[in-house]
Order: structure tokens, then sequence, then C-alpha cells
């Protein structure tokens, strides 16, 4: 494009509107103006007072098919842009802007060289000289299509950094919040402003390392092909809350580079965690009752009451504790039947040469689970070390406790004991239940068992 086109331009635009004579009356002026408006991204044209065109950029180019050299010079776009019924009332909406204040928005069919026709959204204001009088309009346009995949692509972007049904938060270069929605900020017990510019490893006590993992891997690689959940623990003022996070990535590179930039990561997830946590224990209560119908088809094949219940013990050990220790009642004390071994893993076998007594002190958990009839949990105070087990005569790796009376025919017989080592997590509520399940077995079994055995002479 010559500078003599894009002259009048420079002429029409006073000292207010644009640069100054010097600047934009010149010849350098002139091409540094052309050269200005042929990047832009919108179509631009610009009419002179009397309606003849005085600019037209690339990107009309594109969008219409006409050329600069064309276009430029012609009086409106009747007779080559616009169809001849519909000129006069593009002209008159068009030019109508030179004397209007501030921005005229319309919609017009216009032609294309190839004969084609668009609908183009176009946003035209008026132009004055240096003397104030109307001296021509500017007009920018683009493709409605355009125009609403672009208003679309805004409004997701605000519906979805507002209030969106799912956490939303955007995540820089450095792996930073520099956005968080409404949702996101409630996931994390914070306000919206609150973690924003905040390294992740303040706002998570525990998952961050994942989560970091997870949004290098997506500034480096592109986004997963699925979600993935996070299991996080987060620092909020009343305390530390564990939360799985249903999340996915969305790696954010910049449209204006010549190259892929990234900007930063897309962080989307929801919280799943009741979901999930009712998932594990459907799952959990599956398990076990598998294992104690694979142990009571076990059992009944066991010749020996002793064998069926200590069976009954290895089966329901599984994924459950780590040790089992079976103190059978004696008079006023307790004899140990039947464990696994204290140094590693291994079946509940009855102790070798018979029951032997044990001794423990008052308040101990298994005195407490017969006193009360039910069951006992317990465990290690943090920092006891090896010596709370051992207090205990436990395998020295124990840190929690569950003991669960083994009742028969309305009398006690003892008590069953199951030990976790401390990388399992402490006995629960539903962890006595299913004790209390695996503890009816065993006592009936025993019971069994002692009345098939003979008499002592």
């Amino acid at each position: 494009m010559s500078a003599s086109r894009s002259s009048g331009i420079a002429d029409a635009i006073g000292p207010e509107e644009g640069p100054g004579p010097r600047e934009g009356a010149g010849p350098e002026g002139a091409v540094l103006l052309a050269a200005l408006l042929d990047g832009m991204d919108a179509a631009l044209c610009a009419f002179d007072a009397h309606g003849i065109v005085t600019h037209w950029n690339r990107e009309a180019e594109r969008v219409l098919g006409w050329s600069a050299e064309e276009a430029v010079g012609r009086r409106g776009f009747a007779g080559w842009a616009v169809r001849s019924e519909d000129a006069e009332d593009v002209r008159r909406r068009l030019m109508g802007a030179m004397d209007a204040p501030g921005r005229r928005v319309h919609e017009f069919a216009l032609l294309r060289k190839d004969g084609g026709r668009v609908l183009v959204r176009t946003q035209s204001s008026g132009v004055r000289g240096a003397d104030g009088t109307p001296a021509g309009v500017y007009c920018a346009f683009s493709e409605v299509h355009a125009q609403i995949d672009l208003e679309r692509s805004i409004a997701l972007s605000e519906a979805l950094l507002d209030d969106a049904s799912w956490g939303v938060v955007l995540v820089d270069a450095d792996l930073r919040p520099a956005v968080v929605n409404s949702y996101a900020a409630r996931a994390w017990g914070v306000g919206r402003t609150g973690p924003l510019g905040r390294p992740l490893g303040e706002l998570l006590a525990q998952g961050v390392e994942e989560l970091q993992g997870a949004l290098q891997h997506v500034l480096a690689e592109g986004s997963p092909p699925a979600p993935a959940e996070l299991w996080v623990t987060l620092r909020t003022p009343e305390g530390e809350r564990r939360r799985c996070w249903r999340s996915g990535f969305l790696r954010l590179v910049s449209p204006l580079a010549e190259e892929p930039v990234p900007l930063g990561v897309g962080w989307l997830f929801r919280d799943v965690t009741e979901a999930k946590l009712a998932e594990q224990e459907a799952d959990r209560l599956r398990f076990r009752s598998n294992q104690l119908h694979r142990a009571a088809r076990q059992a009944a094949e066991c010749e020996d009451p002793m064998e069926a219940a200590t069976t009954t013990l290895d089966y329901a050990l599984a994924g459950f504790a780590d040790h089992v220790l079976v103190d059978l009642v004696s008079g006023e004390r307790l004899v140990r039947a039947a464990a696994t071994p204290s140094d590693a893993p291994g079946p509940c076998l009855p102790v070798s040469g018979g029951s032997i007594p044990v001794r423990y002190e008052a308040g101990h958990p298994a005195l407490q689970a017969v006193e009360r009839t039910g069951t006992v949990r317990t465990s290690a105070r943090t920092g006891a070390g090896q010596s709370w087990a051992v207090e205990r005569q436990w395998p020295p790796d124990a840190v929690h406790a569950l003991c669960a009376v083994l009742r028969s025919r309305g009398r006690t017989l003892g008590v069953v004991t199951f030990l976790r080592a401390a990388n399992r997590s402490a006995f629960e509520r539903p962890d006595a239940m299913y004790a209390e399940s695996v503890a009816v077995r065993v006592a009936s079994a025993l019971d069994l068992a002692r009345l098939t055995t003979p008499p002592p002479h």
C-alpha cells in the first residue's frame, strides 16, 4: 500500500485525534500510520466527508476480497461492495456517524469480490479536522460469526471465572494462582484474592508435589487426555482438611505470539471427596464380605475347631491388620492361645506347647474389652516409639490396636486383638464392626473346640 493512499487519513486527523501536523502530514508519518493500520486484526476502512474511501487495510481485503488499489478512491460501497438496493441505506447509516457522538454499531450484508455475501458487524465513528468540522468516518468491521465467536469466548471465560459449578484456577508459568473463581475459593476455604500469587505449598499441606508435577507436565507436554483424581490436604484457618479433587488441565498459549508461548495452565476441578469416600467404603465392605464368605467356606472344611478359628483370622487379616492375638479366659486370667509372628508376616497359629498366661497390667485394652464385654480401640501417642507396644506385650511395630471380646452362648471366652503398624491409619468405627463380625465366628469355633477337647486327666 502506498503512502499517498494513507495521506488523506493523516491529514484528516486533527491534533487532538492523532499525530500532530508535522508527524502526520509528512510522508514518514503517513507510512507509519499505514503500517499501523495494516497491522490491525480488525478490518478497517475510512471515508472522507464526501464518502470517498481513503483507506482500506489488509484485513478488509481478506474479509471482502477487494484490494486497497480497488477500494481506495471509490465513493461509498455502491456498485461493488454492497447491493444497489441496499447502497443508500448503508451509506446513510455509515456517514451518519460523522455528525453523531461516540460510536455507531450496525450489521450489514456486504458483497465479496467473488460475488458472495458476508454479514459484517461495523463500528463507525466520526473524525473531525483541525478546525473541529466533520472530516470523515472511520469504520471497523468483522464477520458477524467471528464477532459472535469472540463474544462467546469472552462470555464463557467470564462465566467460568465467576460462578461455575466447578473450580477454575488459572495458574501462571511460575505455578502460582493468578485467577480463582468462586467455587475454587470456597473449596480452599479462602477468599478469591487470598491465593493469588502465593506458592501452592502455602495453601496445601499434602499433595502439593503431585499437583505441581501435573502442572509442570501440562506446561511441557500439553493437556492430559483424561481427568485425574488428586488427594490434597488443605491448610485452612479451621485446620487441615483432606479432600479429593477430580481435576482437568489445559495449557494456555498466547494466540498473539508467532511461536507457542505458554501463559500458564487452566485447572478445572470438582470436589469429589464424599463420593470417593463412599466408593472406597463400598469397595471395602465388598472385599470384607467376600473375605468372610471365603473364611466360612474354608473353616467348614476344617476338622479341628481351633484350625477353623485361626483360618478365619487369616482371611480377616488381609487388608485389615498386621498382627492378631487370641487370648482366652482361664479362671481369673487371660492365656495366649494363638497369634501371628511378631517379627514378620505370617499365619495365625496356636501357641506352640499350649496356652501360656499373659500378665497384662490393670487398664490394658484387652482387659477393658473383657470387663466391658465390648470393643476397645486405642493408638499410641505421637512420639511414643516402640515402648508403647512393648509395655502392652504387643509386637514392637504396633501403633494402633482394636480389642474385640469373644462371646458364645452368653459367655465370655476371651478377646481377639488386631494390631496395625505406623503405615496404616487408626481403627475406626466401621473397623470395629468388622472385627466384631470376625469375633463372633472365631468365638463359635473356639467354643466348639472347648466342647470337643477331652478334659485333662
